[in-house]
């Protein structure tokens, strides 16, 4: 069999039984293509239609716009927090966060550690000294300021052990 066509382009000595079987093998290829794409259609639609089950377009909108609302209420509120938590750890800096309490017996004569040394500082070493003596006429109680660490009226030995406890340098 002889084709003007084949021999035009050059195919003329090619054997038409090899273009046919080329040609099917090419067909076979193309269907299971279009099988796979069907498959995948199909796995798509279906997908689709588990999301879309129950919505229409204008329902779907108006609980996106929901979400959009909700999610503009949430980051508005983590502000506000993220406020209030830079407002709780300022106001962290001026507790009482360090201690230090040395018991001790003021006079000789009594007994049983009733006197005391308490030292109550912020993060910034600032705080106050309350030393109470306890004698049997009474209870005497002072209170010395504490400014960076330091006294500026000179501290008895109960209050530099408690001053030196608040202060981590608890030495024994």
């Amino acid at each position: 069999m002889n084709s003007n066509i084949f021999e035009k382009i050059g195919l003329g000595t090619i054997d038409p039984a090899i273009i046919f079987i080329i040609l099917l093998m090419m067909l076979v290829g193309v269907i299971i293509y279009a099988v796979v794409t069907a498959k995948k259609l199909k796995e798509l639609s279906i997908k689709y239609d588990k999301f879309m089950r129950g919505k229409d377009a204008e329902s779907l909108e108006d609980v996106m716009f929901k979400r959009f609302e909700q999610i503009d209420t949430l980051i508005a509120e983590n502000d506000n927090k993220t406020t209030q938590i830079t407002e709780i750890f300022e106001n962290l800096k001026l507790t009482v966060q360090k201690c230090g309490i040395v018991k001790y017996d003021a006079f000789n004569e009594m007994g049983g550690k009733l006197s005391f040394a308490l030292v109550m500082l912020d993060k910034n070493d600032t705080g106050h000294v309350i030393n109470a003596m306890h004698s049997r006429e009474g209870c005497y109680i002072y209170i010395k300021e504490i400014i960076k660490g330091e006294s500026y009226i000179p501290l008895g030995d109960e209050e530099k052990k408690a001053l030196d406890k608040a202060l981590g340098k608890d030495v024994q």
